[in-house]
């Protein structure tokens, strides 16, 4: 029954107990002792000496560090679960920094090995990657291999690594305790609530115009009363990231996000490409909707606004029915994973004081499940935001039977999965749509997500690029990072809007993370590369669904041009791809103004 999903997700029967529980923290142990076993076998590694048959040195290796990685993850988002429930949970906060630890002894280590496996002769590798146990993660060890070249020297790395537990890793630390100990009082029915700030973030959505400038407003000024803060956490991870350049001989600041995403630059400039010439339907959009909200121009705090006053909300329960009944349609295996995920709760929903602001999906690649971590308040955002994160857990899910070296798939291709899924949901709410006014509606806020991928996005990796090429001569002051941000949001939103959000460096998280830098381009990438895939499906009906698995099983053991060219035979380095694909979100844009006029 739908009655009985529940909002809060069940931690418990991953680890009873909680951080401090005798489970998490014998698996802590476990970990360690691993670590420590993994340490010994590469110490005892003479990469001039190596056999090429099954069970040899090597093999042993590669396996107690694929059993140390599926480990090492599932402590890892199990920690990252309870620092997001609760940011004032001083458990968490300490784990936080336990697990900083425990990578980099780990990171160390691999560090050591890779520099090993670019000692044995090329002929002797080949031979070793034909045995059965190597073979099926060749491009993975391959990567590892190459990227020992790239580097600087191994005690040089690991001490990198130490020097960054405390050091790159403590800023981003920092930012999380700093935003998590915020708080905005918001004036509601004429009194004041107090509210974290994802909470009020949460309310950007709401129907009545002063109220959102209100809450725009009072969120502008809690960001910028931190910014002096913030600009130390963003000014000292750059500076930490292009100091480690600068020694492994790295010229471009792009270099380490399109590795980590198995991606060459043509891609992306292809992609960046395609949408700059083609961002006129959008700001058309823009215009009519300010038209419809009777204002000259929108404010940053209308593009995601609804359009109707009388727009629908949803109850959680009602959006998970929604979702699944709609991923059946496309994919009925979906649809019963969404099913278990509802079911067995593993889905953190409940707008609460104290969570971390933003969505997210983490996987436990030992017990093989997923969580779900999101803030919902019944909008048609909302649920466009859980049938993204449960396109994630899907993901997950259809790797989970795989060697975890190939369950490392990139965060291009993870936001693939995720944006495939919620168009399905976009779609579907524009089809089943009953009037006229309901159909411009979610038409709008389907073509709202083209806005955010091609425009938003967008002016968050002009941002970044800009400041880092202005880090490199120096701290930058807040003054400069609002202008930096207001000029990258002007550009990208071409002047269609008639303020900006100067702090949105400063309220964005993924500025602040050290897991990803540019964690902005991959969105766009997943939202067009998915377009390509659901136009597929959609030619080829039920009988796609296999090959979407098939191709979600690659994305974690080839470059992301290879998987195109395999899956859906096109060349990402040429724009006609990207055209396509947007030309689809142009369509959309064409069907609402025919609507509206």
């Amino acid at each position: 029954m739908s009655e009985e999903y529940v909002k809060v997700w069940d931690l418990e029967s991953i680890f009873p107990g909680g951080g401090n529980g005798e489970k998490f923290q014998d698996f802590l142990v476990d970990i360690e002792q691993e670590t420590n076993i993994f340490a010994d076998l590469v110490a005892h590694f003479d990469p001039t000496v190596v056999e090429k048959s099954s069970g040899s040195h090597l093999e042993k290796i590669i396996q107690t560090y694929e059993e140390l990685q599926v480990k090492s993850r599932e402590a890892s988002a199990y920690i990252s679960c309870l620092h997001a429930q609760n940011t004032k949970d001083t458990t968490a906060q300490m784990l936080v920094g336990k697990r900083s630890t425990i990578q980099a002894h780990i990171a160390a280590v691999k560090t050591k090995l890779d520099q090993q496996l670019a000692l044995i002769s090329d002929d002797t590798w080949e031979e070793c990657l034909q045995t059965e146990a190597l073979q099926p993660i060749a491009f993975v060890l391959n990567e590892y291999r190459n990227s020992a070249d790239e580097k600087m020297a191994e005690e040089q790395e690991v001490l990198m690594n130490d020097l960054a537990v405390d050091g790159y890793h403590g800023w981003s630390q920092m930012y999380d305790a700093l935003v998590g100990s915020m708080e905005v009082e918001i004036e509601e029915d004429g009194k004041k609530v107090s509210y974290s700030v994802g909470q009020a973030a949460n309310k950007l959505s709401h129907p009545d115009r002063a109220f959102r400038k209100h809450v725009s407003e009072v969120l502008g000024s809690a960001w910028q009363e931190k910014a002096q803060l913030f600009s130390q956490t963003i000014n000292h991870l750059a500076g930490f990231r292009l100091a480690s350049y600068k020694h492994r001989g790295w010229d471009h600041v792009l270099k380490e996000p399109l590795d980590d995403n198995r991606m060459q630059k043509e891609t992306l400039d292809a992609m960046w490409g395609a949408i700059e010439e083609a961002k006129i339907p959008f700001v058309r959009f823009l215009h009519k909707k300010a038209e419809l909200l009777q204002v000259d121009k929108l404010a940053i705090y209308d593009i995601g606004a609804p359009i109707y006053s009388s727009s629908s909300t949803f109850e959680f329960p009602e959006a998970a029915s929604f979702i699944m009944n709609h991923f059946n349609t496309f994919s009925p295996k979906m649809a019963q994973f969404a099913k278990e995920a509802f079911e067995k709760g593993w889905i953190e929903a409940e707008d609460r004081a104290n969570k971390r602001p933003g969505g997210f999906c983490t996987s436990f690649p030992y017990s093989k499940q997923a969580r779900i971590f999101m803030t919902y308040s019944g909008s048609a955002s909302n649920v466009a935001t859980l049938a993204h994160e449960l396109g994630h857990a899907y993901h997950q899910s259809i790797m989970s039977g795989m060697n975890g070296l190939n369950q490392r798939y990139a965060k291009n291709v993870a936001e693939t999965a995720s944006t495939f899924a919620e168009m399905i949901i976009a779609d579907a709410s524009v089809k089943d749509a009953t009037t006229k006014e309901e159909k411009i509606s979610l038409l709008a806020t389907k073509i709202q997500r083209s806005i955010a991928f091609f425009m938003n996005i967008h002016a968050r990796f002009l941002f970044e690029e800009r400041f880092y090429k202005e880090r490199k001569e120096g701290l930058v002051s807040v003054d400069r990072l609002n202008s930096l941000m207001e000029e990258a949001q002007r550009e990208a939103y071409q002047d269609a809007i008639e303020n900006t959000d100067p702090t949105f460096w400063a309220s964005k998280l993924h500025f602040h993370k050290t897991s990803d830098p540019f964690y902005n381009f991959p969105y766009t990438f997943g939202y067009l590369f998915s377009l390509g895939i659901y136009a597929k499906a959609q030619e080829e009906g039920s009988s796609f669904e296999d090959q979407y698995i098939e191709l979600l099983k690659d994305t974690g053991r080839m470059s992301t041009e290879e998987l195109a060219e395999k899956h859906l035979q096109v060349d990402l380095t040429k724009r006609d791809f990207w055209r396509k694909a947007i030309q689809l979100c142009v369509d959309d844009v064409e069907e609402f103004l025919t609507l509206v006029e």
